[in-house]
């Protein structure tokens, strides 16, 4: 059954690998020019893009007003993912030396690319750096959670789990205290020798 689990998933990683190609031709179809950090269309597309720019006054009179009126809340959820990346930060700093653990890298995790597209109005920029925050920190809490898993607990929950972390094909089968013995240290130094992958 494991021979079977890691073709499944041998695929898998062949098929990201395939829809990361053709996101690929996408970008140059669209002449997105990605340098280092920087990114940029070509002059052309720009002026294309800026014709469905939605002006600020006129994005505002058309909201809907229960979307206006919940905004405060949705952006009130800014403290708890600053107070969360703040606490990951700290936690992977002090503890995953202490195991051996290689700390996560958040700027992998953390995109803010989107202040570059032109159709974008100052509001809707601004909300798609909440959104690349708040999901970057997911993202990045996820990955801190799941090295900490592997060392303490890599063992298979006995319910499927919805959406598990790309750590989890790795761990121990629920009730298999043999194999949870046996190979736990084995598991433990596995990322440490991949450099946390």
């Amino acid at each position: 059954m494991d021979h079977r689990i890691n073709e499944l998933i041998d695929r898998i990683k062949s098929l990201e690998e395939e829809l990361e190609a053709e996101f690929d031709k996408k970008r140059e179809e669209l002449h997105l020019i990605i340098e280092e950090k920087r990114i940029r269309f070509a002059r052309e597309v720009v002026e294309q893009q800026r014709r469905f720019k939605t002006g600020l006054l006129r994005y505002l009179v058309e909201a809907q007003p229960l979307a206006i009126l919940t905004a405060p809340l949705i952006y009130a959820g800014f403290i708890p993912f600053l107070l969360l990346d703040l606490f990951v930060t700290l936690y992977q700093a002090v503890c995953f030396p202490v195991y051996g653990i290689p700390k996560v890298r958040r700027r992998d995790y953390l995109v803010f690319d989107r202040e570059s597209l032109p159709y974008l109005n100052l509001i809707e920029k601004f909300n798609c750096f909440y959104c690349s925050y708040a999901n970057g920190i997911a993202a990045f809490t996820r990955e801190v959670g799941a090295r900490t898993e592997q060392y303490w607990c890599p063992i298979k929950h006995a319910r499927r789990m919805l959406a598990p972390h790309r750590r989890y094909s790795r761990f121990f089968e629920y009730g298999d205290a043999e194999s949870f013995r046996k190979g736990l240290e084995r598991l433990r130094k596995e990322y440490r020798n991949n450099g946390g992958a």
